[in-house]
């Protein structure tokens, strides 16, 4: 399973309406993997909602050390396919975050499963 900022969000907040059931889902998983950005994007969406930095943070470095989530590193090849895969879909409104995720799902992990609220993962 992919986790995905939103679905982080949920398992870490208990004020969420989905939240017991991302924990639910979380916990049931085997297989978790994410990547740096959903980390730097969850730092920026925890701000936004005015979250408490310490927590937000400590939650991120949680999950990047957490020995059962894979976290993988976005390097320059996957940035540079992430940019050209926006560019090639100018009509779709996901992010560049999303589109690494995508790429890592589909063609580098065939994950078809991810914790999140954003419908661009349906």
């Amino acid at each position: 399973m992919l986790l995905d900022t939103s679905g982080l969000l949920c398992c870490l907040d208990a004020a969420e309406i989905r939240h017991q059931e991302a924990v639910t889902l979380f916990e049931a998983e085997s297989l978790k993997i994410t990547h740096n950005y959903v980390l730097v994007e969850f730092v920026a969406l925890a701000h936004a909602r005015r979250y408490p930095r310490h927590i937000a943070l400590a939650f991120v470095a949680d999950i990047a050390t957490h020995p059962d989530i894979e976290v993988v590193w976005v390097d320059e090849e996957r940035h540079a396919a992430a940019l050209a895969m926006l560019q090639a879909q100018l009509d779709k409104s996901y992010s560049l975050c999303d589109a690494i995720s995508f790429l890592l799902m589909m063609r580098e992990r065939a994950v078809r499963e991810a914790l999140t609220t954003d419908r661009h993962f349906e």
